[in-house]
């Protein structure tokens, strides 16, 4: 407390090498100053005197200031990083914002003066399990554990896929995420099937509705279903994926193990006689329990599965002009795909009317390949041609696409570049390419109408297009029979319902329904008329087109056969 009549001033020193580093100084004694007091009206106080001082010989000298220089590469020599003593910090930094495959790259690319920054991320980091890996390698090889497919393998099941990839766990990693991307590996999904339809939640349970002549929703009855129906069979299994068929539904569970129920035919045409017995409930395909299995697709008379490590088998429908080795309809034996995808790992598949499409995972990028039948243009070679082989679609080059989702319309084809271009190919009716026109289109061909969005998801019919963009709109195009395009421009909700579409136009009435859209499933085939699936970001499941055997999950008013707007489906997928 000092004496009335006294101020107080605190003088903080300024000891700097610079403006940058200026501090202040230790604090000084509190010196009493009088006060003029007769303007304070205060009575004189009397006080020490205070001898006048030297302002050093009251502070104590400070200690000379050291300027600490601070930057990554140490302090004996370039290249030497502060944390290489203990990298366990970068690593729970890059795993823990899940940096995509190209940054993880990029951190050890050499760039100027970034250059030995880049050094320390590509030296070994003496870390378990294997010591001679970089940090950015083992920050991969962390991000792949995550992944559910990976997790069971063994050691060496690993590194013959790592060595498949490319040699690098950031090639792994990122055949992994374009997988589960492009198929909604392990996430809630729908399937508008021919006449049926199959839901998965995002736990894996399973639940089917709609045509059941046989045996397809797998209930042990040939009973149809108007409302989703959970397989009860499968309790205790969890399914990550599914594919449905002319009559019949396969599924395959997060252990690699494929179900399938209905037809019992591999190969038979989606339209005529049954195979030789139905199968009511879901079944483990024996000839396939020693192939890890993560997505099936079901074409008109073949199926192929998808392995673990990107190997593609086919049964049937696979004499020597088609899938390269001889088969009957009938035949329930898996077979490799043979030529160029014998060494590629492929991450999607996809089926159409005799053909099939690949999209594979090469250290050099993404590409697609084709093979089968080629009538209309729709392997994307040029030409119409057959391919008994599989063949590179090459205009992806040309255009400086990177393909991202491949889709198998049953006459058409379509891709999603990881730049949100779509590019479509094959028979244009009734506009089904989105050109504007119904030409045929031999060679992949940009969408002109959706150069202003970003694509994210595309999906294809029997003449039928449908796109997602990145904003969870959706737009449609191609035939618009059974009101499969959700376009209904009237008042009535009747105008324009059966119109043919021939270029790219947003579905308003999905925009109406306010919820973001991930997933378009759409009927591919050619003797069933098409329903349409929406699934929103929330797990609500909307349909509308065709719905006169339950396929929609939902009762319809006398003498209806189809909806034209979207309509709830009483299901919750999340």
């Amino acid at each position: 407390m000092l004496p009335r009549g006294h101020a107080r001033f605190d003088l903080p020193l300024l000891v700097s090498d610079g403006i940058e580093n200026a501090e202040p100084a230790r604090a000084l004694p509190h010196i009493a100053v009088p006060m003029d007091a007769t303007r304070s009206g205060t009575p004189s106080i009397q006080y020490h005197n205070i001898v006048d001082q030297q302002i050093a010989s009251i502070v104590s000298p400070l200690p000379p200031f050291i300027r600490q220089q601070r930057h990554c590469f140490g302090d004996s020599s370039p290249g030497e990083f502060p944390l290489a003593a203990s990298p366990s910090i970068v690593l729970h930094v890059l795993t823990g914002c899940n940096l995509d495959p190209q940054d993880l790259a990029k951190l050890e690319a050499s760039i100027g003066f970034l250059s030995a920054t880049c050094s320390f991320f590509r030296q070994p980091a003496h870390f378990e399990p294997d010591k001679e890996l970089s940090i950015s390698e083992l920050a991969a090889l962390d991000m792949c554990q995550k992944r559910a497919i990976f997790k069971p393998m063994t050691t060496d099941e690993k590194e013959i896929l790592k060595q498949r990839c490319g040699g690098s766990w950031k090639l792994v990693l990122r055949f992994l995420l374009a997988g589960e991307a492009c198929c909604r590996r392990e996430k809630s999904q729908a399937i508008a099937g021919p006449g049926h339809s199959i839901a998965v939640t995002s736990s894996g349970a399973v639940y089917s509705f709609g045509s059941n002549s046989s045996g397809q929703l797998g209930h042990g009855t040939l009973e149809e279903e108007w409302h989703p129906r959970r397989i009860r069979s499968l309790q205790g299994i969890r399914i990550i994926q599914a594919a449905a068929g002319a009559g019949r539904t396969m599924l395959i569970s997060d252990g690699g193990r494929v179900y399938a129920f209905g037809k019992d035919s591999f190969g038979e045409a989606e339209y005529g006689a049954q195979g030789s017995k139905l199968v009511t409930a879901p079944t483990p395909v024996e000839s396939l329990k020693n192939i890890f299995v993560v997505q099936a697709a079901i074409g008109n008379f073949f199926t192929a599965v998808l392995s673990r490590e990107g190997r593609v088998y086919t049964f049937s429908w696979g004499n020597d002009t088609k899938l390269g080795h001889q088969t009957d309809p009938n035949d329930q034996e898996p077979h490799p795909l043979l030529g160029p995808l014998e060494n590629i790992p492929v991450v999607q598949i996809a089926a159409g009317y005799c053909y099939l499409l690949a999209l594979a995972c090469q250290p050099s990028g993404m590409s697609v390949y084709s093979v089968g039948c080629g009538l209309g243009g729709k392997l994307g070679h040029g030409s119409r041609t057959d391919e008994k082989l599989p063949r590179l679609i090459e205009q992806f080059q040309l255009l400086n696409l990177q393909p991202a989702v491949v889709a198998a319309g049953a006459w058409h084809a379509a891709v999603v570049g990881k730049d949100g271009r779509v590019c479509t190919w094959g028979w244009g009716r009734y506009g089904c390419l989105g050109h504007g026109n119904e030409d045929c289109e031999s060679a992949p061909k940009v969408v002109e109408g959706l150069n202003k969005i970003k694509a994210v998801h595309v999906a294809t019919g029997d003449y039928t297009t449908f796109v997602v963009s990145e904003d969870g709109d959706v737009y449609s195009f191609g035939c618009g029979e059974s009101s499969s395009l959700g376009h209904n421009a009237g008042a009535d909700g009747q105008e324009n319902r059966h119109t043919n579409v021939l270029s790219p136009e947003l579905v308003t009435s999905l925009k109406e329904v306010k919820e973001r859209v991930v997933q378009i499933s759409l009927t591919n085939s050619i003797y069933w008329n098409a329903h349409t699936f929406a699934l929103m970001e929330s797990g609500k499941l909307y349909a509308f087109g065709a719905g006169d055997k339950g396929q929609l999950g939902m009762e319809l008013l006398d003498q209806q056969s189809e909806r034209g707007k979207p309509e709830r489906v009483d299901i919750d997928l999340n």
